[in-house]
């Protein structure tokens, strides 16, 4: 009798797991990644801001930049983020520019004669870059945010650059496999577009309408990028014909868009789950990565 009722507990606790799996596995996986964290005070704010309401979040910091230092004591404070390198071989903004976390004289096919990062992926393929100076480049970064207490779950790249050829995104999955951690878009994730580019006053629109037509399959990646409209933000100019004018609004707006209470209502709603890439790491494990298609 003993035994029949062990398994009947047996059976009737894995029933209720399985039922919880599957009601998890249900949900709508939504991954928001802010990227540029560490680039300036403005946006470790903004930052601190997104950290300070406990949504589950990923975060990509950039090293090279000179708020990198206040970006990690901001990080090391919530345990709701996962934090990712933001792997940086440029350096955009036309009176705020960086150079390599490993020295000029270490990369020097990496900078311009004033020892700064070309503004755009053209500039620095243009200059040749040599393949051994970037993995030296990027593996200092990543050396440099682990000496710093950052426990980093993941890589991406700062616009593109780091995986502009196969040979780049060669050197990436090898500093991935190395420092064990994940590269963003190498599990399921499904990009979800229209964010940054949409105008100023429409961002809450463009992101609640997006949400709201998310079908099931695949994680879903929201790359974010936030700031606030200061004095600091608003004097930066993109130096790529490409980028946003009047930057800080935009960045200021996607803030207030994601932290919106309406948005935030329904990024909770039971159809959906948080995840981060730590979460994802736990969940899928590094083995199950794969190089997602190549333009």
């Amino acid at each position: 009798m003993k035994k029949v009722i062990l398994l009947i507990a047996f059976l009737f606790f894995s029933f209720i797991s399985f039922s919880q799996k599957d009601k998890s596995g249900d949900k709508i996986p939504l991954l928001f990644r802010l990227d540029d964290i560490g680039m300036c005070h403005s946006v470790n704010v903004a930052a601190k801001e997104v950290l300070e309401t406990g949504m589950t979040v990923s975060m990509s910091v950039i090293v090279p930049c000179p708020w990198f230092a206040e970006a990690v004591e901001l990080l090391k404070q919530y345990p709701n983020v996962s934090i990712g390198i933001h792997l940086t071989l440029n350096a955009e903004w036309k009176q705020y520019r960086w150079g390599p976390v490993s020295g000029v004289q270490a990369v020097p096919t990496l900078v311009d004669s004033l020892g700064h990062f070309f503004p755009s992926r053209s500039k620095l393929f243009g200059n040749n870059p040599k393949l051994s100076e970037i993995e030296t480049e990027l593996r200092a970064q990543i050396e440099k945010a682990i000496k710093a207490g950052l426990k980093i779950d993941y890589l991406d790249y700062h616009m593109g650059a780091a995986v502009q050829t196969l040979e780049t995104r060669m050197i990436v999955e090898k500093l991935a496999a190395e420092y064990k951690v994940a590269v963003s878009r190498y599990y399921d994730e499904v990009d979800v577009e229209g964010g940054y580019a949409a105008p100023v006053a429409n961002k809450l629109d463009t992101l609640t309408a997006k949400l709201n037509s998310l079908q099931s399959g695949g994680t879903k990646l929201f790359v974010v990028h936030i700031g606030l409209d200061t004095p600091e933000m608003s004097a930066m100019e993109d130096l790529n014909i490409f980028g946003p004018k009047e930057m800080s609004k935009h960045r200021q707006s996607e803030l207030r868009a994601l932290l919106a209470p309406t948005f935030q209502q329904l990024i909770h709603q039971s159809k959906y789950r948080l995840v981060n890439y730590r979460m994802l790491n736990e969940e899928k494990g590094l083995s199950t990565m794969k190089r997602p298609a190549l333009d």
